[in-house]
């Protein structure tokens, strides 16, 4: 027998053995099983996805930027000449949407899916992302980590489950501010300076363990820019006035952060179905990506370029925006039912407010052994919780 005959051999008794014994997602029971490694290889998922969802195009992607910048700044002619406090509230929601918008596409040039050119994705991603406070390479570093372990209980950075002896070291305020609502939505910037509870490092810091020896002259960089649009919003205070500036750019940026806390959030928790985490030998790039959510959020799916559209993204960055509806639909044939076909909304996600609370209310924190866990429920927390809802 040939060593290619021999392996396609092993390879079949490999897979017969794991559906008998569970592991391709059906337990003894005969009941889908999410955490078991999946009958697929991510080999098969990418040759499912069309070959032009795979190119980028530069001149496609620079017109969504011009599209969002446009709108950006005639929000803010509209509210300068309006001036009217029945018009400031639709300013703050719609340029606060706006500034999600613009972290996106930079986002998706710290991924290289906004083009193939380095120098290109680094200029406009430091435009974009210096504009609302947030330093390009510290993010895009941290954010690659994020998709390199994803899943990982020990080694992701993106709203990581808390061991439980982590948890239980958190002081009550800690605590309180972290699983009760409004506070979780506010947590980005305090992520961007101190990262989350149990790591150490800030994205602007160039000597953060989070960056390696060759990182830091890029965090320099990006921490250089950021502060240049810290000075000028200075500035801009001096000019125009305090008040002007935080009606115009302030409180938008506070919408923005609320957008990029529930949505990174919501992509990684709160479905209806419990997702596993995993560990050590269980861990793999595949079943951690596939623990990713997808979510519809209506009318705004094409305003944020479809980053709702999660699950593909995650295992596939450098995919464009632009193509990923498609090619999700492509690879679901693939996945089957690893993949959580997401709740269809109305123009406006209200659906998904339901989905965040009951999960702050229940995901507290995970065992601090095992190489496949869930969230666990603090009882006291709960119920805190729980008395705080009905007053």
């Amino acid at each position: 027998m040939s060593p290619s005959m021999k392996d396609t051999s092993f390879e079949t008794m490999e897979r017969k053995a794991e559906f008998v014994t569970g592991v391709n997602g059906i337990n003894d029971q005969g009941d889908f099983d999410s955490s078991a490694p999946p009958p697929f290889r991510i080999a098969d998922i990418r040759a499912a996805i069309p070959k032009h969802c795979w190119i980028k195009s530069p001149w496609r992607s620079m017109s969504y930027v011009f599209r969002d910048v446009n709108v950006v700044f005639a929000l803010i002619a509209a509210a300068v000449y309006l001036n009217s406090w029945f018009f400031w509230p639709i300013y703050w929601v719609a340029q606060g949407t706006m500034f999600w918008a613009l972290f996106v596409l930079g986002h998706d040039c710290g991924h290289g899916s906004f083009s193939g050119n380095p120098i290109l994705n680094s200029v406009v991603g430091h435009i974009l992302h210096s504009s609302i406070l947030v330093p390009y390479h510290g993010w895009r570093i941290s954010h690659r980590t994020h998709h390199q372990n994803h899943g990982n209980v020990e080694k992701d950075e993106s709203w990581v489950p808390l061991p439980e002896k982590i948890y239980n070291n958190l002081d009550f305020s800690a605590r309180f501010l972290r699983f009760t609502i409004p506070f979780p939505l506010f947590a980005y910037p305090l992520y961007l300076w101190y990262r989350s509870p149990g790591k150490e490092g800030s994205h602007f810091n160039p000597y953060s363990n989070l960056f390696t020896p060759q990182e830091r002259k890029l965090v320099m960089t990006s921490t250089a820019c950021w502060t240049a649009m810290a000075i000028l919003l200075a500035y801009l205070s001096f000019a125009i006035g305090p008040t002007q500036v935080f009606k115009l750019y302030g409180v938008p940026y506070l919408f923005f952060v609320v957008w990029l806390d529930l949505v990174t959030y919501l992509h990684h928790h709160g479905h209806e179905q419990r997702l596993p985490w995993y560990r050590g030998k269980e861990w793999s790039y595949l079943r951690g990506g596939l623990t990713t959510v997808d979510r519809d959020y209506g009318l705004f799916n094409n305003i944020h370029h479809d980053i709702g559209t999660h699950v593909i993204h995650h295992l596939f960055p450098q995919i464009p925006h632009y193509h990923i509806v498609e090619a999700t639909k492509a690879a679901k044939q693939v996945i089957g039912k690893y993949y959580r076909e997401p709740k269809k909304s109305g123009p406006i996600p209200f659906h998904l407010i339901k989905n965040l609370v009951t999960s702050l209310r229940q995901d507290h924190y995970v065992s601090n052994s095992g190489d496949i866990v869930y969230y666990q429920t603090d009882p006291q927390m709960l119920q805190l919780l729980s008395l705080g809802k009905s007053e």
